[in-house]
């Protein structure tokens, strides 16, 4: 594979592409109906973030958003934190995914797929109904308005229509997926009192079948506010209950509520629709609420305008039901598109089974992770020429930065295609940096920053600038915000985690950089960033270089200070199997650090590790690793519970004491 460098022009979109894209619908109707009329996506982006009222209004009208009371404003307050949007009008988001049912009753809303279930499908009526029936049983329970629903399950239709019934009823949902542990679901989920509980038996995972009625029977201990568990056998036909109390069996739920009426409780457009977690790696995760109409929105125009779905779309993006990207599939219903699930290890039985699920299911839009498309390009499979893509139009990334040799990956193995990079966060549950399908695509760029969302990359003295790498912040709001934290009744803590270093601006915690023509790119979090010298270099720029040598899977990088101003800089590397740490390996890693980001980065030693530790969303611990290297107790330096592998932290704690 030959070296692509950052900014190489990959595709361009054809005249049809662009003509096709639901942007340009959108970019037409604007100045037929609005007689607004932009040259292209910069003078588009431009005016939605200093129009915002004309912006998000046009949205609404152009999505076909329906309340039951008009609002009063676009925005009552503009100020952030505290904006205050749509006052007045009430409204309710599951109505707005299954008005989609009436006319598509025979049609696919979901296709998914599992390690314990083979393809399926469930029908837009299918799904109608037995939101409706579940809706009705939930609030046989006594759920109603503003009361919360947890749910312990997996990515599989099931977690949508629990979504749906509790949107639909007022009520807020929160999920975990079955693999966290019982700590950190009690964490979780004990901050918000539910009062209804949604679980599975186990789930299986690579192929290994993991028992969960244990850990229900803690969560039913250590939550007191649950009255009701709902249990879904997925492993077991028939799950041993015993040592749980007041348990309903899902398929009971549904079948004693079968026919019910169906209705949609109208709510104000900032009434709670979830609840989602921070990672909680040095405290308990942050619980994060966002509204029923700021997702509304946000998801609409993301789904419509930049993910370019529409009712003949299968989209699929790989997660589970603890990661935002999770809530991001779901939006694809509001679009009418068909939405895929897949629920199993990506990599099992080999790196082959979500590209086959790819053609199986006609997918138009595979989203995933950059550490997917590494993991694809390490094990040298030929998507492209092994399954029928025929159908597949984008590709979407998302979870870390994507580097060049990723790109140029997809373009050689997989398909000649719109490859679009995307950034975000949980706590605004979107990206507000990705893909616009109008825009050419660039090795290791994001193409534009999305419609609506002023980011800027600031300066230490708080200035914008363009060329430069600066702290990523969001000058004006956005509906998709959270509305408060849960348990933050001052919002002291909400105010401390995004506006403390600028008064009245997002800061969200990763270094950006936005180019001349609009294009960015992402070097990792800004707390991570390693100044070396006086150059600042993303972990991002760092892992790229040393993953271009074949024989290291994965790596972490910290900077740990030492006196006198001196610091340490030690590299952690995953070898692949059969491969020893020996000096001409180190050199190399050390010549590609060299050669791809600066001689001031070249670490001051390399260690092989067993495994590099993780959040239960896949992200990399750099902060905790670099306290415990500082002389942290791993227990306090990171809450295992939060970690998807929390006996990797033992070996650097061990490391830690030979330093």
């Amino acid at each position: 594979m030959t070296e692509t460098a950052e900014g190489t022009l990959l595709w361009e979109p054809s005249e049809e592409f662009k003509e096709n894209a639901r942007i340009s619908d959108y970019m037409r109707w604007l100045k037929e109906e609005k007689n607004l009329s932009f040259e292209d996506y910069s003078e588009l982006w431009e005016w939605s973030v200093t129009d915002l009222e004309g912006f998000w209004a046009s949205v609404w009208e152009y999505c076909g958003v329906e309340a039951s009371k008009p609002y009063e404003s676009v925005l009552g307050r503009r100020e952030m934190p505290g904006a205050e949007w749509f006052p007045g009008t009430e409204l309710n988001y599951a109505e707005h995914v299954l008005r989609h049912a009436s006319e598509r009753s025979d049609q696919p809303a979901i296709l998914h797929q599992s390690e314990v279930r083979s393809l399926g499908e469930v029908s837009w009526g299918e799904l109608q109904e037995k939101t409706t029936a579940l809706a009705a049983g939930l609030k046989e329970m006594g759920v109603g308005r503003g009361d919360r629903v947890a749910a312990y399950i997996p990515n599989i239709p099931e977690a949508v229509i629990g979504l749906l019934a509790c949107a639909s009823i007022g009520a807020v949902w929160s999920s975990c997926s079955p693999d966290f542990g019982a700590g950190s679901v009690v964490d979780r989920f004990k901050q918000i009192e539910p009062k209804v509980l949604l679980a599975v038996d186990g789930y299986r995972y690579g192929g290994k079948d993991y028992d969960r009625t244990e850990v229900l029977a803690r969560l039913q201990e250590e939550i007191p506010s649950l009255s009701e568990t709902v249990v879904l056998p997925y492993l077991a036909e028939e799950p041993d209950t015993s040592a749980l109390e007041n348990v309903a069996m899902w398929e009971d739920v549904l079948s004693e509520h079968e026919g019910a009426e169906l209705s949609f409780e109208q709510v104000p457009f900032d009434h709670p629709l979830w609840v989602l977690y921070s990672s909680g790696t040095t405290g308990l995760p942050k619980a994060i609420v966002h509204s029923q109409g700021g997702i509304l929105m946000e998801h609409l125009k993301k789904a419509v305008l930049h993910i370019d779905l529409g009712p003949e779309d299968r989209f699929f993006w790989f997660t589970t039901t603890g990661w935002m990207m999770w809530n991001i599939v779901v939006a694809g219903l509001l679009t009418g598109a068909t939405i895929l699930l897949y629920d199993g290890n990506p990599g099992y039985p080999d790196m082959n089974v979500l590209w086959e699920f790819a053609e199986k299911a006609g997918m138009t839009c595979f989203g995933t992770s950059a550490s997917y498309i590494t993991a694809c390009m390490k094990s040298e499979i030929e998507p492209g020429k092994d399954f029928d893509l025929g159908r597949l139009k984008s590709i979407g990334s998302t979870g870390s930065p994507l580097p060049p040799e990723g790109f140029e990956w997809v373009y050689e193995h997989v398909k000649d295609l719109w490859l679009f990079s995307t950034s975000g966060g949980t706590d605004l549950c979107t990206a507000f940096v990705g893909g616009v399908p109008l825009l050419p695509v660039r090795a290791g760029e994001l193409q534009a920053r999305s419609l609506g969302a002023r980011v800027e990359a600031f300066d230490e003295e708080g200035n914008p600038q363009i060329g430069e790498v600066g702290e990523l912040v969001i000058t004006e709001p956005m509906p998709s915000m959270p509305i408060y934290f849960w348990n933050d009744p001052e919002g002291e803590r909400y105010r401390e985690s995004y506006f403390d270093i600028y008064p009245g601006v997002w800061r969200h915690g990763d270094w950006i950089k936005v180019k001349e023509n609009g294009a960015c790119v992402i070097y990792g979090r800004s707390d991570s960033t390693i100044n070396r010298g006086g150059i600042r270099m993303g972990t991002s720029e760092i892992y790229s270089a040393v993953e271009k040598v074949e024989e290291v899977s994965d790596s972490l990088v910290v900077d740990v200070p030492r006196g006198g101003g001196s610091s340490f800089m030690p590299l952690f590397v995953v070898l692949q199997e059969g491969v020893e740490l020996d000096d001409d390996l180190k050199g190399r890693i050390k010549g590609s650090i060299r050669e791809n980001t600066s001689p001031r980065h070249v670490p001051n030693e390399i260690f092989a590790v067993p495994e590099i530790p993780k959040t239960l969303n896949g992200k990399k611990l750099e902060v905790p690793v670099k306290k415990i290297l500082s002389g942290t107790p791993p227990e306090e330096a990171a809450s295992k519970e939060s970690l998807s592998n929390p006996e990797s932290l033992d070996h650097f704690a061990e490391l830690a004491q030979k330093m």
